[in-house]
């Protein structure tokens, strides 16, 4: 069962009622870098964006958690351990322009953005884009476009990409997206199902030469409208 905030024991809620500032270093030691996170400019970063500004108010004391958080729409945030991976994986760059699938909260959109020349992010529920768009206002960024469909097979009309990243898994692999990577660029997606799905990364190494690697296997919920593997009938 993957654990969330709504499913947190009292003595462990008890155990985050500490400063904010503990809480963090606390994150970012005991569960991001154990996790094989070592990426100074990541650590930094996930030091530096405070998370519990794009936390629900009411699960903020368990910003830093090892939980999914709820941030409604049936919707979670990932772990931190599983955002810090994530941003290890892709090596942001200041030249980059990156893809993301799956606003949220908006908190990945800002690590992204943070790093990266400019984020598209897609989200296709209209109330957590408008709400990550004041929590990414709040921070003053802005070389951010927040868009509001269905995204699950990318953006082909604004192709090509130095990175897409995808914060919902997919049983396949959307068909088309690798081809929206510029040469040299890498698809970030979660696929399989449950229990143990495979976090994968794709390179565009020429215009029809690809790299695909299994990084580690994790959890992570399905996207909305999410391609399907085809079934047969024998």
């Amino acid at each position: 069962m993957i654990q969330t905030a709504e499913n947190k024991t009292a003595s462990e809620v008890a155990g985050l009622n500490m400063p904010r500032e503990i809480a963090r270093f606390n994150m970012i030691e005991q569960q991001i870098r154990t996790w094989e996170v070592l990426d100074p400019v990541v650590l930094a970063l996930l030091n530096e964006i405070p998370r519990e500004h794009f936390v629900p108010t009411e699960y903020q004391g368990l910003a830093f958690a090892d939980i999914e958080i709820p941030i409604g729409a049936g919707q979670n945030m990932l772990s931190p351990k599983l955002e810090g991976r994530i941003l290890q994986a892709l090596s942001v760059q200041k030249s980059h322009n990156v893809l993301h699938i799956g606003t949220g909260s908006g908190y990945v959109t800002a690590l992204l953005a943070s790093l990266a020349k400019h984020v598209t992010s897609v989200e296709i529920n209209a109330e957590l884009s408008a709400k990550a768009a004041q929590n990414l206002t709040k921070h003053s960024i802005q070389n951010v476009s927040l868009l509001v469909e269905d995204g699950a097979l990318g953006l082909p009309n604004q192709a090509p990409f130095d990175l897409i990243v995808y914060t919902g898994s997919s049983p396949v692999e959307p068909i088309g997206v690798r081809n929206q990577l510029a040469i040299g660029g890498s698809l970030f997606i979660v696929l399989g199902t449950g229990p143990a799905m495979q976090a994968t990364l794709v390179q565009r190494l020429s215009e029809a030469g690809f790299r695909q690697d299994v990084l580690f296997e994790t959890y992570v919920p399905e996207l909305v409208n999410a391609p399907q593997a085809s079934t047969f009938e024998f």
